[in-house]
């Protein structure tokens, strides 16, 4: 697997990728995303509504670097935002994002969580419920696949895209 090259994260002022410590990153970030010296290609996010934006805009950065179409940068956004929404709204923390090329035609976009929550969030329970339940579903229609596995700490959600799948209308 290839891990795609370690962004900045967005509004800390660093300007180039870093492989510096992450306890040498905390003071800059203050809860944004935050990438990971030893894992290329995974983002420690701060568990708030916040981290759907800085998912969206961490993809859109790592895909432009490495020369990805539009296509696939606007499909890797949508599903991030709907894995890591659901990651916010239904599990605990900790929320990490990982990216990499399974091969030269497919994206695997990653999200870790803590495990399901004792009881839905409050942004989950006071939105109307008509609001819900289509992530799956739209993950579904743009990834070639996608599932979860439990892991001993949490659950992993993860969706493939291929260079082959047809442009979002």
């Amino acid at each position: 697997m290839d891990a795609i090259a370690t962004v900045p994260p967005p509004n800390t002022g660093l300007k180039e990728p870093t492989t510096a410590p992450l306890v040498t990153l905390l003071p800059l970030l203050h809860h944004r995303g935050v990438p990971t010296a030893e894992r290329p290609g995974t983002w420690v996010l701060p568990h708030c509504p916040r981290s759907v934006r800085i998912a969206r805009h961490t993809v859109r950065a790592a895909l432009r670097r490495r020369g990805a179409d539009d296509d696939t940068v606007d499909r890797a956004e949508l599903v991030v935002s709907e894995l890591v929404t659901n990651a916010v709204r239904h599990a605990r923390p900790p929320l990490a994002l990982r990216l990499h090329h399974l091969d030269d035609a497919t994206l695997r976009i990653e999200v870790d969580d803590g495990g399901p929550t004792e009881r839905e969030g409050a942004r989950t329970v006071g939105s109307d419920p008509e609001e819900h339940g289509r992530g799956i579903a739209i993950i579904a229609l743009i990834a070639s696949a996608h599932g979860s596995h439990r892991r001993p700490a949490g659950t992993t959600y993860w969706a493939e895209l291929s260079a082959a799948e047809a442009p979002l209308t």
